[in-house]
C-alpha cells in the first residue's frame, strides 16, 4: 500500500518531470521516517538532517511547519509503515525554472525478523573520514551503496557491510552497523563520514543509559573475530541481529536482544506488543 503523494503539499498523481534533477543528476537529498500507529518517530531529529542536507546542496526547503504538517498527514494515512521525504532541486536543465520539490509520500514495511547475512564489499567511493562538501548528506545519489547491496544477493547474502579498501569498517549500503566485544558495544565513527544515522543515536543513548557500554571508533574487519554479537540499526530495520558476515558467523546475542526491546520502548511501539 502507497499514500496519496504530496508534492509541495498538494495530492499529486505521483509524476515528476524528466527533468528533475533528482531524475537527471542523483541531485537531492531525502529521509525516511519511521510511523508507528500513525505517529511519526524521531520527526525533529530527521527533518534536522533533511535541512543539514539540504542546506549542503544550497537547496531552499519550504517553512518547517509545513514539513512537519506534510509528515504527520502521511502518518496518519499509512500507520504502520515509512514515509518517505524527497527534496529535489527542481530542473537540471540550463536555464530549468522549476522551483525546489519536495515530495513526501508513506508505504507499508515488511517487520524484520530473520537475522541479516553480509557480505564484506569494498566501497572506494567512500569518504572514509575525508571531508568534502557533502560529507555526512542524506542524499538522493545512492547508486554505489544500492551496487554494493545487489553484489552481495549475487553472492547469496542478504545485504552488503561497506569498508575501505584496507578493509575499515563503515556502515551498511542503508544502516549502521555495530557489534559486541568483551561485553561493550562497537561502532564506527561518524569522523569516518558514515551517515549520522538518527536510529544509531537513539540505539547509543538507549544503550548507555540502560549500563550498556559503547565505544564508537576505527576498527578493521578483522575486528569481528573477537565479536560474540553484530547487529544492524536502521530505521527500516530497528535492531537486527546479524549472523554472518563473509565466513565469519554468530547466533543472536543477549545484547542485540536488550537494545531491541528498550529501542521498542522508546518508540513506543514496543510495549504495545510489535
Amino acid at each position: 500500500m502507497i499514500t496519496n503523494v504530496l508534492i509541495n503539499g498538494e495530492v499529486s498523481d505521483g509524476r515528476i518531470p524528466v527533468t528533475d534533477s533528482t531524475v537527471l543528476r542523483g541531485d537531492g537529498c531525502f529521509e525516511v521516517i519511521r510511523s508507528y500507529g500513525g505517529a511519526p518517530f524521531a520527526t525533529e531529529e530527521h527533518l534536522d538532517r533533511l535541512h543539514a542536507s539540504a542546506s549542503a546542496l544550497l537547496i531552499d526547503l519550504p517553512a518547517r511547519r509545513l514539513l512537519q504538517e506534510w509528515v504527520e498527514k502521511t502518518a496518519a494515512d499509512i500507520g504502520d509503515g515509512v514515509v518517505r521525504v524527497v527534496v529535489s532541486r527542481g530542473s537540471a536543465l540550463p536555464g530549468g525554472d522549476d522551483p525546489p520539490r519536495v515530495v513526501v509520500f508513506g508505504h507499508d514495511v515488511e517487520p524484520v525478523t530473520e537475522p541479516l547475512r553480509l557480505l564484506p564489499v569494498a566501497a572506494p567511493w567512500h569518504g572514509a573520514g575525508i571531508g568534502w562538501d557533502l560529507a555526512g548528506s542524506k542524499t538522493t545519489s545512492y547508486a554505489p551503496n544500492m551496487s554494493a547491496s545487489r553484489r552481495a544477493r549475487l553472492d547469496g547474502f542478504d545485504d552488503a557491510v561497506l569498508m575501505t579498501p584496507d578493509e575499515t569498517v563503515l556502515e551498511g549500503p542503508t544502516f549502521a552497523v555495530a557489534w559486541v566485544r568483551g561485553g561493550v558495544v562497537e561502532t564506527p565513527t561518524i569522523d569516518l563520514g558514515i551517515l549520522d544515522s538518527i536510529t544509531r543515536r537513539i540505539v547509543i543513548e538507549v544503550a548507555r543509559s540502560s549500563g550498556i557500554d559503547v565505544v564508537e571508533g576505527v576498527w578493521s574487519l578483522a575486528t569481528l573475530d573477537g565479536a560474540t554479537e553484530v547487529m544492524a540499526w536502521s530505521t527500516v530495520r530497528e535492531v537486527q541481529s546479524v549472523e554472518t558476515v563473509g565466513a565469519r558467523s554468530w547466533r543472536p546475542g543477549p545484547v542485540t536482544a536488550e537494545l531491541a526491546s528498550r529501542f521498542g520502548e522508546r518508540t513506543g511501539w514496543g510495549t504495545r506488543g510489535h
